[in-house]
């Protein structure tokens, strides 16, 4: 007779296969299965790179009332630990390939595990990443995915590209996660119906928008500790300032009304968990940059300028210090 264990490990046997759920309307990706020499099921996947390809790799690990409510619903979760390590893959331009999955659970319930597994795996479906292998074990909840992409040399995104004198822009609003935090901690559980919440809750990667990118922006990442922490470790990786122009955030849709006005501005500039792109490029660029991103559905607003002076400031000259996401100081507890 199968032990509980054993059949949590068939949803995740499933999940890996490809074929989990497939009620949920999601094809399964061809180009998720090119590639895979051997998937699930040995010691390790064997996997082929295309030809003349760079291979991306990034691995992210979600903690329960850390990084997301313990109580959220598992379909959300799920979504989310891929979504963010997905959002990496997007900072570089890549295209999501592949993804391992480790998951560590205080208690066997089969059930919320086949709902973790219906948002990973609709999410996974519609980018095109083939769950090749994982591990499953007893403890505090938390979520460990790597995932694997590929990208052209010419085509990838980095962080120490920026130049002076270059535009600074967002693909889209911020604040949202914030802001949907702060209406989870107040109680509203209206996931289905609140933009906030889905904003924190299922953040969506920027794939399409990373790869629009390619050779227009100098440098790029998303946004995940917060707009101010961010674009600070993208000057001091290209060794500029930057000015931002506070008018010009893009706040989410209701956050305003949520939070007011001040509260608002604050949530956009250090809230973190937008995984919104924060890019720079040449100015002779942006007609291009925004009519590549407005098909991908993203509106491109800049923001801001690279500056030759170090540091970052309003655009008034005042200096804007990065109280975004730190891990170990004390000031992390987000969920």
């Amino acid at each position: 007779m199968l032990g509980e264990f054993d059949l949590i490990k068939r949803h995740l046997a499933a999940l890996q296969r490809g074929s989990a759920l497939r009620s949920d309307g999601y094809p399964e990706s061809r180009d998720a299965l090119a590639g895979v020499e051997l998937g699930a099921g040995d010691d390790c996947a064997l996997l082929v790179p295309s030809p003349h390809h760079l291979l991306a790799v990034s691995v992210d690990t979600s903690i329960a009332d850390v990084h997301f409510p313990a109580d959220a619903p598992a379909e959300a979760i799920g979504h989310r630990a891929l979504a963010v390590s997905l959002s990496d893959l997007a900072a570089m331009g890549a295209q999501p390939r592949w993804c391992l999955l480790a998951l560590s659970l205080p208690e066997v319930d089969e059930a919320w595990v086949g709902e973790f597994c219906r948002g990973f795996h609709a999410l996974a479906a519609r980018s095109g990443t083939r769950l090749v292998g994982g591990d499953l074990t007893r403890g505090h909840l938390s979520i460990s995915v790597t995932v694997h992409g590929e990208v052209r040399p010419s085509a990838v995104l980095r962080r120490d590209g920026a130049e002076a004198e270059q535009l600074i822009a967002v693909s889209g609003p911020l604040g949202g996660a914030r802001g949907g935090l702060e209406a989870w901690r107040g109680g509203s559980r209206a996931l289905d119906f609140d933009p906030l919440l889905q904003a924190y809750l299922r953040p969506q990667p920027r794939i399409e928008a990373g790869i629009a990118l390619a050779e227009l922006a100098s440098a790029a990442l998303d946004v995940s500790d917060g707009l101010l922490a961010d674009l600070d470790h993208l000057c001091r990786a290209s060794g500029v300032g930057a000015k931002i122009d506070l008018t010009r955030l893009p706040l989410a849709p209701g956050l305003i009304s949520a939070l007011g006005h001040e509260r608002a501005i604050a949530a956009a500039l250090d809230g973190g968990d937008d995984y919104e792109l924060l890019f720079t490029l040449p100015e002779h660029y942006l007609a291009t940059a925004r009519a590549r991103l407005a098909g991908c559905g993203c509106e491109l607003r800049v923001i801001g300028r690279t500056t030759e002076a170090l540091g970052i400031r309003n655009w008034q000259g005042a200096p804007l210090a990065a109280r975004g996401w730190r891990h170990f100081d004390g000031d992390g507890d987000q969920a």
